[in-house]
């Protein structure tokens, strides 16, 4: 059931896309400074693209900044599970070595119960 409501949001997702892209095919010019910059320091880079481009662009960079912002600010906390989980690893080990150790001598059936409680 999730699956077809999935397909069918990406479809309709699809069609507003195109839609939109169909619509805005004028070409507008890209400029990376306004004029009175550009002149005051003698150059200016500019393109001319398509209107969806730009706008399809934009929200594409803004998607790729904001994942990155989050991965740069959650790095304390992948770094805080990653310790915690080699000591997690550490200490289950240590208590095998344990139980191992209590067990010696004993009957190796009741050995077996003990490390699987």
């Amino acid at each position: 059931m999730m699956r077809y409501i999935r397909y069918g949001f990406l479809a309709a997702l699809g069609i507003v896309l195109v839609s939109v892209s169909l619509a805005n095919r004028q070409m507008v010019q890209l400029k990376l400074m306004p004029d009175a910059l550009a002149e005051l320091l003698g150059f200016n880079l500019s393109t001319n693209l398509p209107l969806f481009l730009v706008v399809l662009g934009g929200v594409v960079a803004g998607l790729v900044i904001g994942f990155l912002w989050e991965w740069l600010r959650e790095h304390k906390h992948r770094r805080d599970a990653s310790v915690k989980s080699t000591e997690v690893r550490k200490l289950e080990r240590e208590v095998k070595k344990l139980k191992k150790k209590q067990n010696q001598g004993e009957d190796d059936v009741l050995a077996l119960l003990d490390e699987a409680s």
